[in-house]
């Protein structure tokens, strides 16, 4: 899951990316909106956090664009101001969710997550199986059977994402756009290392992760 923060706040920007990062998600951040336009615009993010108070152009402005634009990328919105009118105001301006700064970390990473669930219908939000494969979102347990798994966070991301996506292909350019910030060359095999890093602990028999050469990724069930 690929996710964009666009905050000017160094301490709070921090604070939200390696956070966010640590649970296993690919982050990019602007400290400007206008910029942070730009790159909703053309990158396919799964979620935004956006704060009001932004030089350039404003946070509620950003939405409100985006949403015009019919760019439906969920986004919650961060903000100083509390009361109900302000509370209103963001999300009149296309906002799907708002939370007041100062904030715990764990409600932040709660509400973006659930973004993420309503905007992709997920009806089983806390955990994937495919075949004898089974990923859970909360406790970032991964398990084959009765045999557990550790993941590095990048390792889990593609898994998901590839959970998500069981049955399809899913191209190189799909993965670096999900799995990896803006700040990856594309020209490396960064996706190749990482297949065959994961396909070594979860599919060693290789019989659930397959390649199709030229093409991209497949996960299915044994």
């Amino acid at each position: 899951m690929r996710l964009l923060v666009v905050e000017d706040d160094k301490k709070i920007a921090s604070f939200v990316v390696n956070g966010l990062k640590q649970n296993g998600f690919a982050v990019d951040h602007c400290p400007e909106g206008e910029e942070g336009l730009l790159m909703a615009r053309t990158v396919p993010y799964d979620a935004a956090v956006v704060d009001v108070m932004l030089p350039k152009l404003d946070g509620l402005t950003l939405v409100q664009t985006l949403r015009r634009d019919k760019i439906r990328i969920p986004v919650l919105i961060l903000s100083a101001k509390a009361t109900v009118d302000d509370r209103v105001k963001g999300l009149q301006a296309g906002g799907d969710d708002y939370l007041v700064k100062p904030f715990a970390f764990s409600e932040l990473l709660a509400r973006v997550q659930a973004l993420i669930r309503r905007s992709t219908n997920a009806s089983e939000p806390t955990r994937l199986q495919v075949g004898d494969l089974t990923l859970d979102l909360l406790t970032r347990e991964v398990k084959r059977g009765d045999t557990a798994f550790e993941l590095q966070a990048r390792e889990f991301s593609l898994l998901e994402f590839l959970m998500r996506h069981a049955g399809r292909v899913v191209t190189k350019t799909m993965i670096l756009e999900h799995v990896w910030d803006y700040s990856f060359d594309p020209q490396t095999n960064v996706v190749d290392v990482l297949v065959c890093r994961l396909r070594n602990k979860i599919d060693k028999d290789k019989t659930m992760l397959h390649t199709l050469r030229g093409v991209g990724y497949v996960l299915k069930p044994a």
